[in-house]
């Protein structure tokens, strides 16, 4: 550790900068500097660091360096807590004419990607780094960068720059809200992330989804993966004889050798007896599987069971011994129903908040009294009870919403969600009665009943409804193409 000579401030090494977080010594002082080589005049600037939380987001280190002889200046962010279990997917709609929507605040991870799909424009993570920004002053960067080789490219290549001009004329006007677009931000980190204004409430200009990362997500985010291998192709003697052609079992043991069988060349009772064998706890099975927090090989087992009232789930856990991540979830099993569900319950006593709940990934959750609406895959696929789901909505608002109460959040806005944090909380000691609305177009979510017979609960109403096109478009429905298995299994019963 040396000292910089200048006012006495102290110039430390990144890793004392790190490991000095938690110090009440650098919550006094945490802004901290470090000598920095300059990369456009090659001598020594100063970076100075100031590591911080922003409110119900995320841990982050805050860098701006100054070079003092040849006034080059640059800002960026990073992350330096952990990564998310998932990665996340953000799309913001910008209508023509609301330029209020381009001042949203931006958070953009080194390993997160931009599209503007009207475009076809990409922003690769290693084109910008790590930075906190807006949409506009993003697509600004975006602009000044693309035009700071133009000399050059007209020397070399005048038809190029030519295009580059036309290219970049159009998407400044996209910066100034002359145009209508589509603002994508995909993070395989997770740690990305689009201001919501109406928060807690929906806005119907923001969606977000999370996603598991592929084999090259994590390599690239610096997990050791191993390479995939090559699952060895075993035959069935009564196969062998019916067939030439080479087949592989399915993966895991459930029903492997019946199950070699494809579904349309086999009745209804074959296939549940080969894929579905397994209805009780004591019957776990295992199947290899990828920790989503560390990269390494674990194991996942599961069983199936039937569930009174509702349908056949399979309950799926995984553990880590590499990091300890643990993670439990349930999948619906059986076809897809023909119509979604809506589950209502108005919950008014302390035995509504003990009901179990099964909330499956592409379940949305909805609180009419408090506005407030989740949208699919939130939460994710999770079993728990009312009062659970309460509570994990509200870790997730704090965890996701990141700017309701940071030094420069307005006051109006800093009050409107300290009151509705006091609302969830009401909701939990049952001062009024509210209700619990789960929408689920794939009818995979369930509430437990508190009488013996579903239809002499008074609190509970479950609707089904025709879906629409665009939520059978959002489940992957319209592009399922079964008329091969259809052909084949009619030519079978004939």
């Amino acid at each position: 550790m040396a000292s910089s000579g200048e006012e006495g401030r102290v110039v430390v090494d990144l890793r004392s900068a790190a490991e000095s977080a938690g110090d009440e010594e650098a919550h006094a002082t945490p802004l901290h500097e470090i000598e920095s080589l300059c990369m456009r005049c090659g001598e020594n600037g100063t970076t100075r660091l100031l590591l911080t939380t922003i409110p119900h987001f995320r841990e982050v280190v805050l860098m701006a360096f100054e070079c003092p002889h040849c006034g080059e200046r640059n800002n960026e962010v990073q992350f330096a807590g952990q990564l998310q279990p998932k990665g996340c997917c953000y799309l913001l709609e910008v209508p023509l004419g609301k330029n209020e929507i381009l001042n949203r605040q931006v958070v953009k991870s080194d390993s997160a990607t931009i599209k503007i799909p009207e475009l076809d424009f990409e922003i690769p993570p290693e084109a910008q780094r790590g930075s906190l920004s807006t949409v506009e002053g993003i697509i600004m960067r975006a602009v000044d960068e693309l035009q700071a080789l133009q000399d050059e490219r007209k020397k070399v290549d005048p038809q190029k720059a030519e295009a580059i001009d036309q290219f970049l004329t159009k998407l400044r006007s996209l910066g100034l809200g002359q145009a209508a677009f589509t603002f994508v931000l995909d993070d395989p980190a997770g740690n990305s992330f689009i201001e919501n204004p109406n928060a807690p409430s929906s806005d119907p200009l923001l969606s977000v989804r999370f996603y598991e990362r592929t084999r090259e997500q994590q390599a690239a985010l610096g997990f050791l993966v191993e390479p995939p291998t090559e699952e060895p192709v075993h035959h069935a003697s009564t196969v062998e004889a019916n067939s030439d052609v080479s087949q592989k079992e399915p993966h895991g043991s459930v029903g492997a050798v019946a199950g070699r069988r494809a579904i349309a060349q086999g009745n209804s009772d074959e296939v549940t007896a080969a894929l579905c064998r397994y209805s009780a706890p004591e019957e776990v099975d295992t199947l290899p599987s990828t920790c989503g927090a560390c990269g390494a090989e674990c194991v996942t087992r599961f069983f199936a069971t039937k569930i009174p009232y509702f349908c056949e789930v399979i309950v799926m856990a995984t553990t880590c011994d590499m990091c300890g991540y643990r993670n439990s979830e349930l999948k619906p099993g059986g076809e897809i129903p023909a119509k979604g569900k809506k589950i209502t319950l108005h919950v008014q006593n302390a035995r509504d908040l003990t009901r179990d709940v099964i909330k499956s990934d592409s379940a949305g959750v909805k609180v009419p009294e408090l506005e407030l609406e989740l949208t699919s895959g939130t939460l994710g696929g999770i079993v728990t009870t009312v009062e659970g789901l309460v509570v994990k909505i509200c870790e997730a608002l704090d965890r996701i919403h990141g700017f309701q109460l940071g030094d420069s959040t307005l006051e109006w806005k800093k009050k409107k969600w300290e009151d509705f944090k006091d609302k969830l909380s009401k909701l939990l000691s049952l001062q009024e009665p509210w209700t619990l609305i789960i929408d689920d177009g794939l009818a995979a979510s369930f509430v437990a009943p508190a009488t013996d017979s579903l239809e002499d609960d008074n609190q509970l109403t479950i609707e089904e409804y025709q879906r629409s096109w665009e939520q059978n478009d959002e489940l992957g429905l319209n592009d399922m193409d079964t008329s091969s298995a259809d052909a084949a299994y009619n030519s079978t019963n004939t």
